[in-house]
């Protein structure tokens, strides 16, 4: 979809929909950290190598994380495959005329949004923080998503994917502890369903 067919409503919606949020970061970290992590994400970005040792400088508690974030970040577009993979399997005719994600710039719009759902998950392993989500901003996600009729089950099962693809990438003692990251966006995702 072309912002030249978005109603404004959706418009706004989309900028409002910002699903970070550091502000219970700010007591704990030093100012320049939580700028660091909020400067990638207004510019919709992963963490940089910079910027990950940087952060590592600043809060050296975080270290053990770094590396992980670093090939989760490296491998965003395997990973991001490798969920689209599954939902296209497990729901084949969702990018045909009558599916939820058509047309094709619906299924990309999809595909982008798995992109960042892993990029958002990255900065909390970064920074060891699972308040990493912003209630506002998940408020606004869902009434775009709702506004927009996007199928919230093929997002689950996307997020859910990018979760599986993700901790298959790490070694199993890192597998426990980072997956906590995943679910509490899927847990949020779900709530989608039940209004």
């Amino acid at each position: 979809m072309s912002n030249l067919q978005l109603s404004e409503k959706v418009l706004a919606l989309i900028k409002k929909s910002r699903i970070v949020s550091f502000s219970s970061w700010q007591n704990i970290y030093p100012d320049v950290a939580v700028t660091k992590f909020q400067d990638a994400d207004d510019r919709d970005r992963y963490l940089t190598d910079e910027d990950l040792n940087d952060l590592q400088t600043l809060i050296p508690a975080i270290a053990t994380n770094i590396p992980i974030v670093k090939l989760l970040s490296a491998q965003a577009p395997q990973i991001v495959d490798e969920a689209r993979q599954q939902v296209l399997e497990t729901f084949p005719k969702i990018t045909q005329e009558s599916g939820g994600l058509y047309p094709v710039e619906r299924a990309n719009a999809c595909w982008r949004d798995f992109w960042h759902f892993l990029r958002c998950i990255t900065y909390g392993i970064a920074g060891q923080r699972l308040d990493y989500l912003s209630s506002e901003g998940l408020r606004y996600m869902q009434e775009l998503y709702r506004e927009l009729q996007v199928p919230i089950d093929a997002m689950i099962l996307g997020l859910a994917s990018i979760k599986i693809a993700s901790l298959k990438r790490l070694a199993p003692e890192h597998q426990h502890e980072v997956a906590p990251y995943f679910d509490c966006l899927i847990e949020e995702l779900k709530l989608f369903e039940t209004i």
